[in-house]
């Protein structure tokens, strides 16, 4: 369906990236990975048509439509649905013709109508915006009254609506909470066209995509599976790269140490020419780029006795007389790993802020051990580092008693190394951005890090990292993030905000997942207006619905295991046909030829079957 050949793309005369070759075909579902900065979302770009290459080209199927979700939607006074609904061009034209087409004409517009399922588009516009977390009330906001995250949620349904024949999505999950990421997860994972997904959420990367291209040293290289498999794969191509390479450099050794000793000898001066264009000949291999980043390290907090805080009968909010949240009685004590789980909108952030003394209670008692210091992670925080400022300056500033190498030593501890610690704020990346904000919560060496939303502007490998050094943290943590692995990393405890408070939950976190597709998006198609059914009823209807969905899951994982299969199989046959066509060996080629025929029968067939296994799955997900 799109071919990209040999694509190269400058930035102010830099070369970004070179030589870029792939093939996107229908119904394929690609995650494009690669470090912050490396090239991606210019790519998305580029296949979108909103950027021309240097070199190369791009070549789409003809008719083929691609659509790329912006990252926010412009304010209006137009409703999210009307947005939605408004996105397929196609349908919204008819619709306006209707009103004064005649005859025939009438005719031909209703009968496209009824074929794109345009009457229906309403409640399918409600169910998507529903399942990103904007139910009915908010569907009838103007756009213009809601956040940016708000309008990248709506942008994101809006795509998804149209169904285009190639979705490209930027980080999806990015502005979503975690039960928005699961649905969406779910519902990617049975788009039915093709889709090529960035992300840095590899529980994401994980469940959607059938391939991975990775971007690395200016190139791009493809890779069949989900991102684990990605992952294994390249770091056993690094480790086999640098074993050839640690090779080469031996034999280069040797061969230097030859012609060293006898370049002036007569006897051995032939033998030693040869020798020299030999080490010529001895260029050294690209080894793959490897993907470890700066690593992280939080300082060693003094030790207090438990609890650090409890809480009991706590109230708070913004407003006199309005608590968001109410009759919250806890106990968060060392060493405590608890992720915070709910909606957006629930309360997670204001119970954050409760516990890092941001936000007073407005009733109850809050208990907190002595010299008690909380590193907090604001969602929004790094957007409050002065930009003409250095990393140094930021976090001297907070450490005024310390000495300066001190405080080298503590950026040092967070990636900022040498010269990087006197870069100006403005010149760092997202990701650099969030590290310093890591460095500067953790200035005090606190006992307690409340971190909302940190790996937004994180890479995975700068992900791994965070992971690693809160696995050596001595304090406690308490997380809020959209990102599953990162929880199940992380998190010992779970700890839900619903229903204007705070509770430990007693299930797991697949248990979790499941009460959200089960139960939580329904009633969000639903505008709310459904009686809030009790835990152990929510608990029975996920129950019944995996029971119902597992047969139909099991058929579509077989059937994508036989496309992938079908897939690989085919992948080999075409490197076989090409070695005989180099060889010029007709009846091989004839052979490989029906085999590849064969494979590609096996695929489309395989395709069929996956497609109405998903299309019954769906439907008994929305029963």
């Amino acid at each position: 369906m799109l071919t990209l050949q040999n694509v190269a793309y400058r930035v102010e005369g830099r070369l970004l990236f070179e030589g870029v070759t792939a093939q996107i075909g229908a119904r394929r579902r690609l995650g494009l990975v690669g470090r912050n900065g490396c090239g991606k979302t210019t790519l998305l770009r580029l296949i979108a048509g909103r950027l021309e290459p240097d070199d190369g080209a791009i070549v789409r199927a003809r008719g083929a439509s691609v659509r790329l979700v912006d990252q926010e939607v412009p304010g209006g006074p137009e409703t999210p649905r009307a947005v939605v609904l408004a996105a397929h061009e196609e349908r919204a034209a008819l619709i306006a013709e209707a009103d004064s087409a005649q005859g025939p004409r009438r005719a031909e517009i209703e009968a496209r109508l009824a074929e794109i399922g345009a009457h229906a588009a309403p409640a399918r516009a409600a169910r998507l915006l529903a399942g990103l977390g904007i139910g009915e009330e908010m569907q009838q906001v103007p756009l213009a009254s809601l956040s940016g995250g708000w309008r990248m949620r709506v942008a994101l349904a809006a795509a998804l609506f149209v169904e285009p024949d190639l979705l490209l999505l930027d980080e999806p999950t990015n502005h979503l909470d975690l039960e928005a990421a699961a649905w969406l997860e779910n519902h990617l994972k049975r788009y039915p066209r093709a889709l090529v997904v960035v992300s840095h959420d590899r529980t994401l990367l994980d469940a959607v995509p059938d391939g991975i291209l990775h971007m690395a040293g200016r190139g791009l290289t493809a890779y069949p599976g989900n991102y684990s498999r990605f992952a294994k794969t390249h770091a056993e191509s690094v480790a086999a790269a640098r074993a050839r390479q640690a090779r080469i450099d031996a034999k280069r050794r040797e061969l230097q140490g030859f012609v060293d000793r006898f370049r002036y000898n007569a006897s051995k001066a032939r033998q030693a020419q040869s020798r020299i264009k030999a080490l010529a000949r001895l260029a050294d291999l690209p080894v793959a780029a490897d993907e470890r980043t700066a690593a992280l390290t939080f300082p060693e907090p003094a030790a207090l006795a438990p609890p650090l805080i409890s809480l009991a009968d706590v109230a708070v909010g913004y407003e006199p007389g309005r608590p968001v949240l109410h009759d919250i009685s806890l106990r968060l004590d060392p060493g405590d790993r608890i992720a915070l789980l709910g909606a957006n909108g629930n309360g997670k952030s204001t119970f954050a802020k409760l516990l890092a003394d941001v936000l007073p209670p407005e009733r109850g008692s809050v208990t907190r051990a002595t010299k008690l210091a909380v590193g907090y992670f604001a969602q929004h925080q790094i957007d409050t580092l002065a930009p003409e400022d250095t990393a140094f300056s930021h976090l001297a500033s907070l450490m005024p008693d310390a000495a300066p190498d001190r405080v080298r030593a503590r950026l040092g501890a967070f990636g900022f190394g040498g010269e990087s610690a006197d870069v100006t704020v403005a010149a760092l990346s997202g990701g650099e951005k969030a590290r310093l904000n890591l460095a500067l919560i953790s200035g005090r060496a606190p006992q307690l890090l409340v971190l909302d939303e940190p790996t937004n502007h994180l890479d995975i490998p700068s992900r791994r990292a965070l992971v690693e050094a809160l696995d050596v943290y001595d304090g406690a943590v308490v997380l809020i993030t959209h990102d599953m692995h990162l929880v199940e990393l992380v998190a010992d405890r779970l700890w839900l905000v619903q229903e204007g408070s705070v509770r430990a939950y007693d299930g797991d976190l697949a248990a979790y997942r499941a009460e959200i597709l089960g139960s939580v998006v329904a009633r969000r198609a639903e505008g709310g207006t459904r009686s809030t059914p009790s835990r152990k009823a929510e608990r029975q209807a996920a129950a019944a619905a995996r029971a119902r969905q597992k047969p139909l899951k099991d058929a579509v994982a077989a059937a994508e295991r036989r496309i992938a299969g079908a897939r690989e199989t085919q992948q080999g046959l075409e490197a076989a046909l090409a070695s005989a066509a180099r060889e010029n060996d007709g009846a091989r080629i004839a052979a490989l030829s029906k085999e590849l025929a064969d494979a590609k029968r096996a695929e489309e067939a395989a395709e069929g079957d996956w497609l109405a296994a998903a299309e019954a799955l769906e439907r008994a997900g929305t029963g």
